[in-house]
């Protein structure tokens, strides 16, 4: 005996969908977070003093020059 599909038959699509997907775009602005690019500069949070900040040294690892602080991202 055959078996038939008939009318109803298997309703499996092809398509890829329309999910979400994985990733989150690009990196956040501001601050040190990933993303923020090698221009800017880096700022003491305890007298204000400003150096430019270098590719690959995030700027909270570098001390300020004038007070010993650690810098941020400005």
């Amino acid at each position: 005996m055959q078996q038939g599909k008939g009318a109803g038959g298997s309703k499996r699509g092809t398509g890829g969908g329309r999910g979400m997907g994985r990733g989150g775009g690009r990196g956040r602005m501001g601050g040190d977070q990933p993303g923020s690019g090698p221009s800017g500069n880096c700022i003491c949070p305890a007298c204000g003093a400003t150096v430019a900040h270098q590719q690959g040294v995030p700027c909270n690892t570098i001390p300020c020059p004038k007070c010993g602080a650690m810098m941020t991202r400005q």
